[in-house]
C-alpha cells in the first residue's frame, strides 16, 4: 500500500480514537504496517504498538537507532465527518497528532530500507491526552526490550514543522480552603472559604512569567488557576469549602521536587494541598548530533517547547528526545480541528531527508 499522504491522513481521521477508545485505530494501523513487512514482528502493549521498521540485520555494525513516536488518541471535541477541503484536512486529531502519524506511516511505506543507514523504530501509543500516570507510553517504555537503547526519540507533536526543543514540566495541585458555614444573613457567625482564598487568588493573578534561558532558548515558568469548584452549599449559605485547581508549568532546569516545593511555599499552610498530576520537564538536547542533522534537513525554525510533551518521559529514562511534527500547533484541541496538507507534505520531506542523511 502506497497511497498519497493526504489519503493516509484522511484514513486516520476517519477512524475515531478519542482518549480511551484507541483500539480500533491501533488495530487498523497494526494491520497496515504488518503489510509493509517490518524487520521484526510488531510488538503490542494494550492499545499501543512498537514497530521495528529497519534493522542492520546481517550487515552488522553499530548504527544510530532513532524512534519516531506518536499518540493515537484525540481529545473529545466537536468535529464533523473527516474530509479534505482544498489544502486542509478536517477531523478530530488532524493536527494533534494524526498528521504526525501519517508521516510515520508514509515513511514506512516509502523508505528504501535496504539502503537505510539507521535503525528505525515507530511507536504508536494510547492515552496521551489524559493524566501522566494513564499514558500508555510509560508501560511501553518499561516493557519493550529495545526502546531504552535508542539514540534519539522524535515525538511528532504538532509544531508547524518547527523543531521544539525540550519541554516545560507540569504540576496540577488541588488547593482546598476550609472555612465555617453560616447563614448569609449573619456572615459574622461564619468564615467564608471563598473570602479566605481571595488573597491567594490575587497573588496568583499578579504573578508574572519567569524566563529561564537554557541553551540559548527562553522557557517561561507560569502559574495559573484553571478551575474553581465546591464553592458553596446554597445561595444563602456561607461556604465552608472552596477548591481550586492550580497548574504550575516549570522550566527544564527545575525538578518535580522543586516545583512541588514552590507550590507549598506559595500556599504557606493557608489551605490543604493535594498533588493530582506530576509531569517532569525535559532539557533541550540542542547539541545532539542527530538533532543537528534534523535541523539541517530543513526544519522551519528552532524554538523552546513551552508546553509539556512525552519528550519528558523519554528524557527521564536517559533518552534524548525532541518535538517535531507537521500539525498546526494553533489547531490542537480546537473545535472543527483541521491542518494544512502542505505542511504534512513538507513534514514528510524533512523527515525523509533527515533519515537519509544519517549514516
Amino acid at each position: 500500500m502506497n497511497e498519497s499522504i493526504d489519503q493516509t491522513l484522511l484514513w486516520l481521521c476517519a477512524v475515531a480514537s478519542p482518549i480511551g477508545e484507541e483500539r480500533a485505530l491501533c488495530d487498523a494501523v497494526q494491520a497496515r504496517l504488518e503489510r509493509v513487512g517490518p524487520a521484526a514482528p510488531i510488538r503490542r502493549y494494550g492499545d499501543s504498538i512498537v514497530v521495528p521498521l529497519v534493522r542492520a540485520g546481517s550487515r552488522g555494525g553499530k548504527r544510530p537507532h532513532v524512534a519516531l513516536a506518536g499518540h493515537l488518541d484525540t481529545v473529545r471535541t466537536e468535529n464533523g465527518p473527516a474530509r479534505i477541503d482544498g489544502d486542509r484536512c478536517f477531523g478530530a486529531g488532524s493536527s494533534d497528532m494524526k498528521s504526525g502519524l501519517a508521516v510515520m506511516i508514509a515513511l514506512a511505506e516509502r523508505l528504501d530500507r535496504a539502503h537505510a543507514g539507521v535503525d528505525l523504530t515507530l511507536v504508536f501509543y494510547a492515552r496521551e491526552e489524559g493524566p501522566f500516570a494513564e499514558n500508555e507510553l510509560g508501560p511501553v517504555l518499561e516493557q519493550d526490550p529495545e526502546l531504552g537503547g535508542v539514540d534519539l526519540a522524535v515525538c511528532l507533536e504538532p509544531s508547524d514543522n518547527k523543531l521544539h526543543l525540550g519541554c516545560n514540566g507540569s504540576v496540577h495541585a488541588q488547593i482546598t480552603f476550609a472555612g465555617k458555614t453560616g447563614h448569609s444573613a449573619r456572615p459574622w457567625e461564619a468564615d467564608s472559604a471563598i473570602s479566605l482564598a481571595a488573597p491567594f487568588l490575587a497573588e496568583v493573578a499578579a504573578m508574572a512569567s519567569e524566563p529561564h534561558v537554557i541553551d540559548g532558548l527562553t522557557y517561561r515558568a507560569v502559574t495559573t488557576i484553571t478551575q474553581a469548584k465546591d464553592g458553596g452549599r446554597g445561595r444563602n449559605v456561607v461556604p465552608d469549602r472552596f477548591v481550586l485547581n492550580l497548574n504550575h508549568r516549570f522550566t527544564p532546569d527545575t525538578s518535580l521536587v522543586e516545583a512541588q516545593a514552590r507550590i507549598m511555599a506559595m500556599v504557606n499552610e493557608r489551605a490543604e494541598v493535594q498533588f493530582t498530576d506530576l509531569s517532569p520537564a525535559a532539557m533541550p538536547n540542542a547539541s545532539h548530533p542527530l538533532v543537528r542533522k534534523l535541523i539541517e534537513a530543513g526544519v522551519r525554525g528552532v524554538e523552546p517547547k513551552q508546553a509539556w510533551t512525552d519528550v519528558a518521559r523519554f528524557s527521564a529514562r536517559g533518552i534524548a528526545a525532541v518535538n517535531f511534527g507537521p500539525g498546526e500547533n494553533a489547531q490542537a484541541h480546537q473545535k472543527n480541528e483541521s491542518t494544512s496538507l502542505a505542511l504534512v507534505h513538507d513534514g514528510l520531506g524533512i523527515v525523509s531527508r533527515w533519515v537519509a542523511s544519517i549514516a
